[in-house]
């Protein structure tokens, strides 16, 4: 009952992780138009606020270790919930950014602990479930796009709607926090841990500076690909059916709605596929699927190929971020934060930086083959999927 009860804890700090973040996304050009901001202020803003995720999560894995991940995120989502709120109140560029730096920290603080804590009780479930829980993430994001936009068509302004959503978030998040008791904690925290670990690792704890754990640098590379994918469906899916593939506006928008919704479903059996294939014959397949899936629609030419290749590609890389992260929470499990949080932060890089790489390289040679940039990328996590295998001593 005590797992169940964690699992479901975890379940709604995801869920409210992803609704924040939706109801936010979803309201950008209403801050947007309410201080008469243009594209480049924009892109400073939320620039902004990339660099207060990267922030955040260097310093979670240290936090998380220390303290453990439950102390840690039942907090920081409070807060998280809390700093949706200042940046529709934000009277200049200026504020906006840092209110928006502040709300990036916080969120990528989250992002690390969550993670961490999801990996201590999928290790305690003695099965898969990582899969599942981002899944309720994808879920939750829907969930705040759809708020956002039911309160932009009835004419609520986004300090309403933040501020609504901020309070239906703390009530989930107490909810959470009443299945998750104190008691349990990040394994680096307690004696029986500390009993029995390793000489070397019972030195490593509460000096997480001193730690390097093999691998982690290189499972952020895996996750940058995944979410240069992630990215590049955002950003220019919509913009090259319509301009590049003639599509009309409504019928350009389905090719991110094929994205998101292959994605969620992907993540929604992920759990099962990983049970029955093991991680690394999955991510290879989920690699293969996206760079097949897209390649072929780029290569297709129409729109309809377009749609269907994106949603190949969210079919694809559903099931590699979640892998990603339970292989690097087990490489060190006393410094799981530390390890989530190095893989975290380099894998975020991608979702930021990806997309300004294929807006560049559209300029240079077209946006269809710009966009061959996510299927190499997939193509590479497909053929070194083998990366997140454990170390032999684990095996």
């Amino acid at each position: 009952m005590a797992g169940r009860q964690r699992r479901v804890a975890c379940s709604l700090l995801f869920l409210c992780y992803g609704t924040v973040l939706g109801t936010w996304t979803s309201r950008i050009p209403a801050v947007r138009h309410g201080l008469g901001l243009s594209d480049t202020a924009l892109s400073a803003a939320l620039m902004a606020f990339a660099a207060g995720a990267v922030v955040g999560m260097q310093l979670a894995g240290g936090l998380v270790d220390r303290h453990g991940s439950r102390r840690i995120m039942i907090p920081v989502a409070v807060a998280d919930a809390l700093l949706l709120i200042p940046p529709a109140f934000a009277p200049d560029l200026g504020v906006l950014m840092l209110c928006l730096f502040c709300f990036g920290a916080i969120h990528g603080t989250l992002n690390v602990a969550m993670n961490a804590y999801a990996v201590e009780v999928q290790q305690d479930a003695g099965r898969p479930i990582m899969s599942s829980f981002h899944a309720v993430y994808s879920i939750g994001g829907f969930a705040g796009a759809a708020i956002g936009g039911l309160s932009a068509r009835g004419g609520l302004g986004p300090g309403a709607t933040f501020a609504a959503v901020c309070a239906m978030a703390c009530a989930v998040i107490a909810w959470a926090a009443r299945l998750a008791p104190v008691t349990v904690t990040n394994k680096a925290t307690g004696t029986a841990a500390e009993a029995a670990a390793s000489p070397q690792e019972r030195s490593d704890i509460g000096n997480p500076e001193r730690v390097l754990i093999p691998g982690t640098f290189f499972l952020g590379v895996l996750a940058f690909c995944c979410l240069v994918g992630e990215g590049a469906a955002a950003d220019w899916s919509a913009v090259y059916l319509r301009d590049d593939l003639g599509a009309t506006a409504g019928f350009a928008a389905l090719a991110y709605a094929a994205f998101s919704i292959a994605m969620t479903a992907g993540r929604l059996v992920g759990d099962r596929l990983t049970a029955a294939l093991g991680p690394v014959r999955l991510v290879r397949g989920c690699g293969l699927v996206a760079c097949l899936g897209l390649g072929a629609g780029l290569l297709a030419d129409t729109p309809i190929a377009g749609v269907l290749g994106f949603g190949f590609l969210g079919a694809g890389v559903s099931c590699i971020a979640p892998q990603v992260f339970s292989a690097a929470g087990i490489r060190n499990p006393q410094r799981a934060g530390q390890a989530i949080a190095r893989v975290a932060s380099v894998g975020f890089l991608g979702f930021v930086v990806g997309p300004v790489l294929i807006g560049a390289l559209s300029g240079l040679v077209g946006l269809p083959w710009a966009l061959a940039v996510p299927v190499v990328l997939v193509l590479f996590v497909a053929v070194t999927a083998t990366a997140l295998r454990p170390p032999a001593a684990q095996r």
